[in-house]
């Protein structure tokens, strides 16, 4: 029996509802149809030109994604923008586009709690609950330590968890950490609430200028750890997700996760420009 894509997106909100999606937000089937059929899926975080042609190479007739192609209404489709070059190849190839954003960030055992794992915390809980009946679900997470950490070894866990090679702090650093917020990709407006949690320090992305200016006033720790790499967990959880449904369901389905995609930006030392 052909797998498609109404069955996929079924699945998808099982796992992660999308009625859990913010208002502002855009998931869900964006290209192609509900019936088209699905026998290869490529995952990755962002819906760029450079993945679609990946999925091309590779034969995939779906992508699946945790930031969406469209996010804001279209006034125009023009192809020699990013995001109207995007949508035209993929409809020339068929290929269908589905977006999981924030209803996976905000589902039970979702993004952050992805990232959660790989700090080593348990007992994570909603930084702030859903709406919603479903238990445990919420955005961001705070979690514990069985035992405490110092601030420096938090720190080299979080840049191994990551991948990267120094991240931005505003405020001071604990000598010892016990309780970790963090919401993986934006999270700055989260701050004051994880304080008044009583979180030791908060781990998230695209920390406001007033937010660390906030931080730095306050003492209370806030570590930018960029956008890519506290959400490219998503990418990981959603293979994992996809492989179960597969062997649960029988489908005929491949499921791969991205080779191509790297964090957008590079650092430069100073040192190399000489």
């Amino acid at each position: 029996m052909v797998t498609t894509a109404k069955d996929l997106l079924g699945y998808l909100n099982n796992i992660a509802p999308f009625s859990l999606a913010e208002s502002w937000d855009n998931n869900g089937l964006l290209v192609g149809s509900t019936h088209s059929a699905v026998t290869s899926i490529l995952v990755g975080l962002d819906p760029s030109n450079s993945l679609l042609a990946e999925a091309i190479a590779q034969g995939c007739d779906t992508i699946i994604t945790h930031h969406p192609a469209i996010f804001k209404p279209l006034s125009a489709i023009n192809t020699d923008t990013p995001t109207g070059k995007f949508i035209q190849t993929a409809l020339n190839h068929n290929i269908t586009v589905i977006a999981c954003h924030t209803n996976l960030d905000s589902a039970t055992d979702g993004v952050s709690d992805s990232l959660g794992r790989a700090l080593g915390l348990s007992d994570m809980q909603p930084i702030i609950a859903s709406p919603s009946s479903i238990s445990g679900a919420g955005m961001g997470r705070i979690g514990q330590y069985e035992s405490s950490i110092s601030g420096t070894t938090f720190i080299q866990t979080v840049l191994d968890a990551l991948a990267l090679n120094a991240i931005q702090l505003a405020g001071n650093l604990p000598e010892q950490i016990t309780t970790v917020a963090l919401c993986g990709g934006s999270g700055s407006d989260l701050a004051a609430k994880t304080q008044d949690l009583g979180a030791d320090i908060y781990l998230t992305a695209e920390v406001k200028h007033s937010t660390a200016r906030w931080a730095e006033e306050t003492g209370y720790c806030i570590i930018d750890g960029t956008h890519y790499s506290t959400e490219q967990f998503a990418v990981n959880l959603l293979v994992e997700k996809l492989q179960e449904a597969v062997k649960i369901n029988n489908w005929q389905i491949n499921i791969s996760s991205t080779e191509t995609e790297q964090h957008p930006f590079v650092s430069i030392d100073r040192n190399s420009l000489t």
